[in-house]
């Protein structure tokens, strides 16, 4: 019953007010800045005229950038398209970056009515201790990558900061790149989990649009709309080498969120020079329980702007295209823009090595079952050079 009356709209927690364990960083009006602009977007003001005028520069403003994202550079897709393969070329070469995600656990304490992983979910629920998660990294290294991708359900309690640490120094022993997509924490905690051996932090804002943002998470701390969006800058602070941003395209409008994600690493990438950008650009995908989830509006043509539009405005940022994305997808956005792509993927726990008996649910379906050997052969056929890692430890 206390669930249930904690669920009541009456009852909710204000999800724009920091709960008391949570780190405010009182200097900085990044979030300010990005929430104003994508306010004030209004993306059907923009003609083909705008669009053109934005491919023709030598570097994109935050204006172009919107132009690029409107309904008016539909047409000019293919150009687009062009423009975004000579910056990819341009910055990156031939190269496309494998890496696979390692989910450890799958417990949770939110409740995100679009998530597998919500708390009031019924799946099987597990976490893997370091004996199994060291067997899990061994299997995956033995397919020669080594870039590692860690995942946990959003649960401090089953998943503390010190259980993640751990899980950090065991990658060390067999990756040379490690990236974090778990709850978002304090400074001093990424600090830790710097020193732990982990590189870079992605964080998945899911909407920029803090009205619909309520309506999505009814509980838990990742309810509290500021605290999340404020992530990668706690984690820069924390001295995490990269960040990775992301819209999930489809819970609201596309446009006004694919803008503020570019907008906010934009405004990152400022104040903090040294920072390594990354933008993922994930689609809505059906959970356990509820099938019929799926993206409002975004079709592939959308989704390719949305990509293009990225690489255009950023040139230097990697840009990552998961598995939510089928295989024809996939092989056909790293010949344009994107230049990092997962590979031997299991959204499930435990799923490299332990009996899939007592593995943990996944917590969305995957549309690219390729092991590491097919991806690896397709970036190939593409005329295009797999890497494993550009990373050089000394």
């Amino acid at each position: 019953m206390s669930e249930i009356k904690e669920l009541q709209p009456e009852n909710r927690i204000d999800h724009m007010t920091y709960l008391p364990d949570m780190e405010i960083l009182e200097e900085s009006d990044v979030q300010k800045q990005v929430i104003e602009k994508m306010e004030a977007y209004d993306y059907e003001k923009y003609t083909e005229q705008d669009v053109r005028q934005a491919l023709a520069r030598d570097v994109c403003t935050p204006e172009d950038f919107a132009a690029l994202l409107s309904p008016a550079a539909m047409p000019l897709l293919e150009e687009m398209a062009q423009r975004a393969k000579q910056e990819t070329r341009k910055h990156f070469g031939n190269s496309v970056y494998l890496f696979t995600p390692l989910y450890i656990a799958n417990y949770c304490e939110n409740y995100c009515i679009y998530c597998g992983f919500n708390c009031h979910n019924k799946i099987r629920r597990a976490k893997l201790n370091a004996e199994q998660i060291e067997q899990e990294m061994q299997a995956i290294a033995e397919t020669g990558l080594q870039e590692i991708l860690l995942l946990t359900g959003e649960s401090r309690r089953m998943s503390d900061v010190k259980y993640i640490g751990e899980a950090c120094k065991i990658a060390r022993k067999y990756f040379k790149v490690i990236g974090l997509e778990v709850y978002p924490m304090n400074s001093d905690e990424y600090a830790y989990l710097h020193e732990c051996g982990a590189d870079y932090v992605t964080v998945f804002q899911e909407t920029y649009h803090s009205d619909k943002y309520e309506t999505l998470h009814l509980a838990g701390h990742k309810r509290i709309f500021p605290y999340r969006l404020n992530a990668q800058e706690r984690a820069l602070k924390g001295g995490m080498r990269g960040v990775g941003f992301a819209a999930l395209l489809g819970l609201d409008d596309f446009r006004k969120d694919a803008f503020a994600t570019g907008y906010h690493a934009w405004l990152l990438q400022r104040k903090y020079p040294h920072a390594e950008i990354a933008f993922s650009c994930p689609r809505l995908r059906p959970i356990i329980n509820n099938d019929k989830i799926n993206p409002k509006d975004v079709h592939e043509p959308q989704l390719l702007q949305v990509i293009t539009a990225y690489r255009i405005f950023m040139p230097f940022a990697n840009i990552t295209i998961s598995t939510r994305e089928c295989a024809r997808v996939r092989d056909h956005v790293i010949g344009i823009a994107a230049t990092k792509i997962s590979a031997g993927v299991s959204v499930g726990i435990g799923e490299h090595t332990q009996d899939n008996e007592n593995v943990g649910d996944a917590q969305f379906e995957i549309s690219d079952g390729r092991n590491v050997e097919e991806v690896y052969r397709a970036i190939q056929d593409a005329g295009l050079q797999p890497v494993m890692s550009d990373y050089i430890y000394v």
